[in-house]
């Protein structure tokens, strides 16, 4: 059904098209995105939508339950207040990114299993540097650069805990997962990194000042 359509999705694809339309109506676009994501969230039912398989093991690319659409709704909220803050934008690249990196952030939230909330982690990392690179300069691109090497390595941390997990337990689903083993560790580990816990978070005072004014308001607010 067209309701059990993930809202990240629809974000992510809408970023990629973003470029290819005339100025004049890229902020309409930015903001009719999100209000057809939170329509859609609206009229989803709990439960789990959009399953799929891959190599014998099922995913689930949207769980809506009571927390998640909670987060849904804040995240395609901050879409919708970003889209207005990059209004003044002249050049796509930087909106175009802003949007897929929301989109892969909605994602994330409605992942029922670790493979699906994996590939939308790194496609956060690989959508946001853009926004540190769109200010231009060389100091810029190499921070863009020791950021995406953190980012994409927390990922590599999260596949490898959801790798010791699977062999643990024979499954992926995102639920429970405690610290109790050491997938569970290394899981935890990775969401310290991404949430820039004590000690793991030198990368983000880092990043965030060099990245554009709106890169920055994106970035803090996902």
């Amino acid at each position: 059904m067209t309701f059990e359509l993930n809202p990240g999705l629809l974000l992510i694809v809408g970023g990629v098209l973003l470029p290819l339309l005339r100025p004049g109506l890229r902020l309409v676009w930015m903001l009719a995105l999100p209000v057809l994501g939170a329509y859609l969230l609206w009229h989803a039912p709990e439960g789990n939508h959009m399953p799929f398989e891959a190599f014998g093991v099922p995913l689930e690319l949207y769980r809506v339950d009571s927390l998640s659409r909670i987060f849904g709704y804040i995240f395609l909220l901050a879409t919708f207040l970003g889209g207005i803050y990059a209004a003044h934008l002249k050049n796509p690249l930087e909106p175009s990114a802003a949007l897929v990196y929301a989109g892969a952030a909605v994602g994330a939230v409605f992942s029922g299993d670790l493979v699906s909330l994996f590939v939308f982690w790194e496609l956060t990392a690989l959508a946001s540097v853009f926004l540190i690179w769109a200010r231009g300069t060389e100091r810029a691109f190499h921070t863009g650069m020791r950021y995406l090497v953190v980012q994409v390595g927390s990922g590599v941390v999260l596949l490898a805990g959801l790798l010791v997990r699977w062999q643990e337990t024979g499954s992926v689903a995102f639920d429970h997962i405690g610290i109790d083993s050491v997938g569970g560790v290394l899981v935890l580990i990775a969401f310290g990194v991404k949430c820039a816990f004590p000690l793991l978070h030198n990368w983000l005072q880092d990043a965030y000042p060099e990245a554009t004014p709106t890169g920055t308001v994106i970035l803090s607010a996902f």
